[in-house]
Formats: structure tokens, C-alpha cells, sequence
């Protein structure tokens, strides 16, 4: 199976193509392929101008055509408006232009699960890696205001035992019950943090972790692709909200 995955959900740009990928595999984060081949560079803005590029790059290096793909993999969210917009439309236009390839939408949360549970020993996730298996684990983004986005998981970072969420951080520290928790993410230190205040054991890492295409080419393997319409998911409404009842008076010239 061949996979072009991508992602400009958070503070980061990525894309990746795994050729030859075993469909079905053991595991999100074990993959079998001829080669993955990944780009990943930190961004708060410029998303638009770098995906592109970044496309043709990876497809490139892997020597595929966009007519060679099984299946299109994209992060919808959650994340900021305008990076999940960028990467939703990049993923409409290219299954319009390939009708047969196939689109799988993945959490943007469960992404960032899958590049731990894949990590090797020697990786900067590695560390991660075995604490979470023993432990609830949450991914967790600062998403402003007191809140985050939160994802559960079970297995290691493996299966998420709830959908992405939008919560305030004392609510998210309560999740998985009273047992030892670990969370990932850029809101880990403030839910850790919250649920230790609560009594409950707690412990923060990877707080800078962000998605990265490369994690996605095994989800994508192992999730049913879409049928309908891609959409983002936006968990909170827009902060820019367009004036109603509203109207300027007309100044006779």
C-alpha cells in the first residue's frame, strides 16, 4: 500500500509517503514498508506555502506519481483554524483530482499517540514510551483559556478510549479515574499539574511533541478511509464571529 499522509494542524508542517506499507498491520506505530519517506519542520505560520512543497518532495524521493497512491491520509483537527483548513483543502483537491485513492482523517491527538507508542528506545519519544503503558495516558494541547484539547488512550498510546475533546484543564486531570496518569502534549505540564493537586498521582512529558506525518502512514494503514465529505474538526467556534443586526448608516454624497 502506498500512502501520502500530512498534517499543518498545530505549530509544525509535515508529509510523508510509506511505499509498499502492509495494510492491516500488528500495530498503528509497526509498520513494514519498502521506505517511508518524511519532511518535518517546526512552523507557527507559512503552512499554505510549505505543504506544497513538502508534497512534491517526499513523493519524489519515494518515486511514486499521485496516481500510484492507495490511500491519502489527513489530520483534521484539532488545532488552530487556519493550519486545519490548509491541510483539509489540500486533501479535498487531491481527491477530486484522484477519485480512486482512497482518504483516510485522522486525529491530529491520535497522531501524536501514534509517534510515541512507535518510538524506538533511542527516539526523543523513547522515554515516553514505557511509562505511558503502565498508566492512563492523555494527549493534551494547550488550547487557550484555561482549556485543552484531550485525548484518552489505552494500550500504550495505541487505542483511544475517548473521541478529541475540549476541556477546562481540571476536568481533563480527572479523566481515566483516580489511577496513576500520564499525559503528552503541550498542555501536559498544566494537567499534570491539576490532577496532582487532586491527589492523584501524575507525571508530564513531551510537552513540545507535535503531530508528524510519519506517525500517520501506519494509522492510515489500519483506519477505514472516509465516505463522504472531508471535514475539520473544530472544537471550539471561531473567535472571529461576523456582526449581525447590525448595519452602518449610508452617508448621502
Amino acid at each position: 500500500m502506498n500512502i501520502l499522509a500530512f498534517d499543518t494542524s498545530l505549530a509544525a508542517c509535515s508529509a510523508a509517503v510509506a511505499r509498499g506499507l502492509a495494510s492491516g498491520g500488528p500495530s498503528a506505530g509497526s509498520m513494514s514498508a519498502d521506505a517511508v519517506h518524511g519532511e518535518f519542520e517546526p512552523m507557527a505560520s507559512g503552512h499554505a506555502e510549505r505543504l506544497p512543497q513538502m508534497i512534491s518532495a517526499v513523493m519524489a524521493a519515494a518515486g511514486l506519481a499521485f496516481s500510484d497512491l492507495d490511500r491519502i491520509a489527513v489530520t483534521n483537527g484539532p488545532g488552530s483554524f487556519t493550519g486545519t483548513r490548509i491541510a483539509v483543502a489540500a486533501a479535498r483537491a487531491l481527491a477530486l483530482s484522484f477519485p480512486r485513492t482512497e482518504v483516510v482523517v485522522l486525529s491530529s491527538l491520535a497522531v501524536m499517540a501514534a509517534s510515541i507508542a512507535g518510538s524506538r528506545p533511542t527516539d526523543a519519544a523513547g522515554a515516553c514510551a514505557p511509562v505511558i503503558s503502565e498508566a492512563e495516558f492523555l494527549i493534551a494541547v494547550d488550547a487557550r483559556r484555561g482549556e485543552v484539547y484531550v485525548q484518552h488512550f489505552a494500550e500504550g498510546g495505541v487505542t483511544a478510549v475517548t473521541e478529541p475533546m475540549l476541556l477546562p484543564v481540571s476536568q481533563a486531570a480527572a479523566l481515566g479515574g483516580a489511577g496513576r496518569l500520564v499525559v503528552a502534549g503541550s498542555g501536559a505540564r498544566a494537567v499534570a499539574e491539576a490532577a496532582r493537586l487532586a491527589g492523584r498521582e501524575a507525571e508530564a512529558c513531551l510537552p513540545g511533541l507535535l503531530p508528524d506525518a510519519r506517525a500517520m502512514c501506519g494509522l492510515a494503514s489500519v483506519t477505514e478511509p472516509v465516505r463522504g465529505a472531508i471535514k475539520p474538526l473544530y472544537l471550539r467556534p471561531a473567535d472571529a464571529k461576523a456582526q449581525t443586526g447590525k448595519s452602518i448608516e449610508r452617508v448621502a454624497s
